[in-house]
């Protein structure tokens, strides 16, 4: 089994490991207390949390571990808008950023910054979301979908100018290396980069106003209450300490591995479209859309294939809705699959991966009944009635009959579906056909399309 979904959750690291035997016999104890086993765990705790800091690029009084990522990211934008409760209660983040951001975003007043096709953020939009009120910016160090690296300096350096404190949600990059730029505050994940899950990192630079919230605890500077998880902490700080040491050899070879996926895919497959910044993003990441294919049903065929990969599209979440990150980017959801390769991946693991793809894919698209060009002309206007149809059934209809009207005529595509509201302006980019626009309708949109060829 190739495991290609590196991104959600990293394969435990052998250091990790050995760490983490180690200190379930070494750090049991209360690192609080002055006899000798307290003692012995608190210089492991210590350690693990300067070798952390040394990661990151910050002290080590500046550095707290959380339960998990989540709650670091909770409980930093919680702690820092309490501390500027003076300033306001206005909250700038990216249209991309993680679902914990987002979340924590929905209980004060945000401003949603938009991202480019590639899904990066431009600094001047930080720039023109500033208000008096603000209280805090947020921005990821890279997208978690598409891979995409965003210009966190340059947008630390704006808010710096502005008086705003930024976070930083660096999750998917911190292994790779540290972030660059003046920002306030931190938080990242340890499962991201091999070491063990429940562990996360905030760090909140001297200077910024910070409140923790809830109940206070002695542990942690008062930023994450209980005892801590001494041997995962240990685990958590080694391997990312081994995986930093390994991070610039491993970065050549891993580009080197998806930039042969982003260049392989669409010519083996048709109808496929690459998505996120094809020369500023992460090293193991290549995310694509693939026209006229239900994403669930694809990433079954995969893993009967032996391969785990995942996908932002619509079609994999209980909810039917697109991937927020896809739809801000304003790109195809439907089919979408995003390998993200661990450390250690080999070439032959890849190559294999490009062999099965086409035939999965087809699998799929034969399944679903996709569409055959057709010649035949009957009328200048047509009338798709896609209503209670999940992705990718409407773009699919709307496939199958764009050849039945005459060049200049029309498609009209009824359908309740929201990710049609995406997929079907996508789809005309990729196939050069005019999307109109689209019109309220009985109990669902019609989506207007003109065949131009």
């Amino acid at each position: 089994m190739s495991y290609f979904d590196a991104a959600s959750s990293a394969p435990l690291h052998p250091v990790a490991r050995q760490a983490l035997l180690a200190s379930l016999d070494e750090g049991w104890a209360d690192p609080s207390r002055l006899y000798r086993e307290g003692r012995r765990a608190r210089l492991l705790l210590d350690a693990a949390r300067e070798a952390a800091a040394e990661a990151v690029g910050c002290r080590p009084d500046e550095l707290a571990f959380t339960s998990s990522g989540t709650r670091a990211v909770h409980d930093g934008i919680a702690g820092a808008l309490a501390g500027r409760r003076r300033v306001g209660r206005h909250l700038i983040v990216s249209a991309v950023e993680h679902s914990s951001v987002l979340h924590s975003a929905e209980l004060f007043e945000v401003t949603e910054v938009p991202v480019s096709r590639t899904g990066a953020v431009s600094p001047q939009s930080y720039v023109d979301a500033l208000r008096p009120d603000t209280a805090l910016a947020c921005l990821q160090s890279a997208n978690h979908e598409v891979g995409t690296v965003q210009p966190v300096a340059e947008v630390a350096a704006v808010c710096r100018h502005a008086g705003v404190p930024l976070l930083v949600d660096a999750a998917q990059s911190l292994g790779w290396g540290p972030v660059e730029g003046e920002w306030s505050l931190l938080t990242a994940s340890a499962h991201k980069w091999g070491g063990p899950s429940g562990v996360g990192l905030l760090a909140v630079r001297k200077g910024v106003r910070f409140s923790p919230q809830g109940p206070v605890d002695e542990r942690e500077s008062g930023r994450a209450p209980g005892f801590e998880n001494l041997p995962a902490i240990v685990a958590a700080a080694a391997s990312l300490r081994a995986v930093r040491a390994e991070a610039a050899q491993e970065a050549v070879r891993l580009r080197e591995l998806t930039a042969r996926i982003r260049a392989r895919v669409p010519r083996l497959v048709p109808d496929v479209d690459v998505v996120g910044d094809p020369e500023k993003r992460l090293p193991g990441i290549v995310t694509f859309s693939c026209l006229y294919v239900d994403g669930e049903t694809l990433l079954h065929e995969l893993d009967r294939e032996g391969f785990s990969v995942s996908s932002g599209s619509s079609c994999t979440s209980s909810t039917l809705t697109p991937s927020h990150v896809l739809k801000a980017m304003g790109v195809l959801s439907e089919g979408n699959v995003r390998v993200s390769l661990p450390f250690g991946a080999v070439s032959e693991e890849v190559d294999r991966f490009l062999e099965v793809l086409p035939g999965a894919v087809a699998a799929v698209r034969e399944k679903l009944g996709a569409p055959t060009p057709s010649a035949v002309v009957r009328e200048d206007s047509l009338v798709v009635d896609a209503l209670g149809k999940r992705c990718p059934i409407p773009v699919i209809e709307l496939a199958k009959v764009i050849g039945d009207v005459p060049v200049g005529g029309t498609v009209r595509v009824l359908s309740d579906d929201e990710a049609a509201r995406l997929d079907i302006p996508a789809w005309c980019e990729m196939r050069e056909q005019e999307y109109v626009g689209e019109e309220p309708a009985d109990n669902g949109t019609a989506y207007v399309i003109r065949r131009i060829k």
